[in-house]
């Protein structure tokens, strides 16, 4: 079983910056690949970023260049860097993480977009 605790999230102007942080209980993090996955009220939850366990990255169309996401293997923690944030980047931002055929989900950081 792994464990990712979300951290980060909060309100923040439109064109302000924040960076989650995903740390995870996993002996064997480095082999997993993550991600970070957002959902608005009454929308489905969708891929934002990914990183696999080489490190190759893969992002949503509506945040290509604006966020980053990156991964510390030795302290077990994945982030995603967010700027230039717009209001529809408001949303429940939730950590993934799978191996094999375990996935697992961290609890989600509140981002709200607002002036």
């Amino acid at each position: 079983q792994v464990q990712l605790v979300e951290s980060g999230g909060g309100l923040v102007q439109p064109g302000g910056s924040l960076r989650l942080s995903c740390a995870a209980s996993a002996s064997i993090f480095s082999r997993y690949a993550m991600a970070w996955y957002r959902q608005a009220p009454g929308n489905q939850r969708d891929l934002v970023a990914a990183i696999t366990s080489d490190g190759s990255t893969n992002y949503a169309d509506s945040v290509k260049g604006r966020f980053t996401i990156s991964r510390d293997n030795p302290a077990q923690t994945v982030y995603l860097q967010m700027n230039s944030l717009k209001p529809e980047d408001t949303a429940v931002y939730y950590c993934y993480a799978k191996f094999g055929g375990d996935k697992f989900w961290g609890q989600g950081t509140q981002v709200t977009v607002s002036s």
